[in-house]
């Protein structure tokens, strides 16, 4: 079968399709939840979307408390799972575009959600699709199973894999190409500084950088008061001159505003991003401020700032297999009324102990308390296993580059809650990762080829 020209002759249904779901915000929204809606509605608005898509298209679906659901095909007592996910992180700033408007620009989709993780996932649901078309029936079930808040806590597919039966095996649309066969652990700490008091000039008034924990900041924001504000605005502009990221400031009266912008990047490798939040805690270390203020700052620029690998915290580790243990400064906030909170992120390989990550972590900040927040343990399938040899060998087959190997990843992916499953794609090794990012894209030529993978694929691992 040509499975390359059944894609192609699907392509402007599912850019048709494609369209309707990055239309739709389905960034979690807990302000705006209901009984109906448990994650706000625009999660559940996008998982309704997949499942009628699947319903207009003849398969079977679920909807589990519009929390997730899934899109079946074919019979057995036993099932294939690919686990995706509808939601999306926040669209935050510096697009050039509308982030829910998909855009056609040359190849290049663009639009929240066309990379991570609607475009890979309506993917896979076309791969089911060309496998109905051709009458080819496998001798497993299929379930595509769509997940409303994986860049958050997982609530929904831990539901469904508290309330269905475990698969014989998976993958998750949801990565990078070749094949993902390992995750670090994934683990993250709220670190909180007490409130001040004091009427004290100067003083740090409010800071604010970050949206989520796992997106390195882009935007970060500054208010202090000063008895020589036009002397901190020099420091300041002085500063902008030494470092990689742009910035700006206003002053009224003693009052001064800070603003910054890096670039926002995947939390998974710090190191592609600029984080805005922890270039202005350097600057803001350098100056005087209150005790509590100061503390704040000092604790950001002395063991946070341009250390992605967690050095400064004691923490650096590398596995031979898994790599290096990487830190994000995701969350940083500060009024002197509430006083200060950071969160941060963690992808640690085997071989680490979360609970040191705590204990380094309250060694370092004398006057806050830290609190894991969240933790999910390393996740690793050998490379020689018959579900990695098949899905490699489709994509060898079909892409030419047969010297691609498995790899492991930071990134955490829903493949991890089975003990049978990987990360397959939809990402090429030769397509920029904006996952994450304003202007997140993705080829279409990439995600049509991503749908013939995973429809031979899903073909060739359940018939057996």
């Amino acid at each position: 079968m040509d499975w390359k020209a059944a894609a192609a002759a699907l392509q402007p249904e599912y850019l048709a399709d494609l369209k309707k779901l990055v239309a739709i915000d389905s960034s979690r929204d807990v302000e705006h939840q209901t009984d109906e809606f448990p994650l706000g509605p625009g999660p559940a608005h996008a998982l309704q979307q997949f499942l009628a898509f699947g319903e207009r298209d003849g398969f079977v679906t679920k909807n589990i408390d519009n929390i997730v659901g899934y899109i079946e095909y074919g019979s057995g007592s036993e099932y294939f799972a690919v686990l995706g996910h509808a939601d999306t992180v926040p669209a935050g700033k510096g697009w050039t575009t509308d982030p829910f408007k998909l855009e056609v620009s040359g190849d290049n989709l663009i639009g929240r959600g066309t990379s991570d993780d609607k475009g890979p996932a309506l993917a896979a649901y076309y791969a089911l699709r060309i496998l109905k078309a051709n009458g080819i029936h496998p001798m497993r079930k299929i379930r595509l199973v769509i997940g409303t808040d994986e860049e958050t806590n997982w609530t929904g597919m831990k539901r469904y894999f508290e309330t269905q039966p475990a698969p014989c095996g998976g993958f998750s649309p949801d990565a990078e190409f070749p094949l993902i066969n390992g995750e670090k652990g994934n683990t993250s700490f709220e670190i909180k500084f007490p409130q001040t008091q004091d009427s004290v000039v100067p003083q740090l008034k409010s800071f604010q950088a970050g949206l989520k924990e796992n997106m390195v900041p882009r935007d970060a924001t500054a208010v202090l008061t000063s008895d020589e504000p036009q002397t901190v605005v020099k420091a300041f502009n002085d500063f902008l001159q030494t470092v990689p990221v742009t910035g700006s400031s206003e002053t009224e009266s003693n009052l001064i505003r800070l603003a910054i912008v890096g670039k926002a990047a995947h939390g998974m490798e710090p190191k592609k991003g600029l984080n805005a939040g922890t270039y202005l805690s350097s600057f803001l270390a350098s100056q005087s401020l209150d005790p509590v203020g100061q503390k704040f700052v000092t604790f950001i620029a002395q063991k946070l700032h341009d250390d992605s690998r967690a050095v400064k915290l004691g923490l650096n580790f590398t596995d031979e297999v898994m790599g290096d243990l990487t830190m994000n400064v995701g969350q940083m906030q500060y009024t002197n009324d509430t006083g200060g909170l950071i969160n941060t992120n963690f992808r640690y390989p085997q071989g680490v102990d979360p609970n040191r990550i705590a204990q380094q972590l309250q060694a370092a900040t004398a006057t806050a308390t830290v609190r894991q927040i969240s933790n999910m343990q390393p996740h690793f399938v050998a490379i020689d296993d018959p579900l990695v040899e098949s899905l490699m060998e489709v994509y060898r087959k079909q892409t030419g580059r047969y010297h691609d190997q498995p790899e492991v990843v930071g990134g955490g992916t829903y493949a991890r809650l089975m003990e049978h499953g990987v990360a397959f794609g939809a990402l090429l090794p030769t397509t920029t990762d904006t996952m994450h990012q304003a202007n997140e894209f993705q080829p279409q030529s990439d995600l049509l080829l991503a749908m013939s993978i995973y429809a031979e694929a899903l073909a060739t691992v359940t018939d057996k």
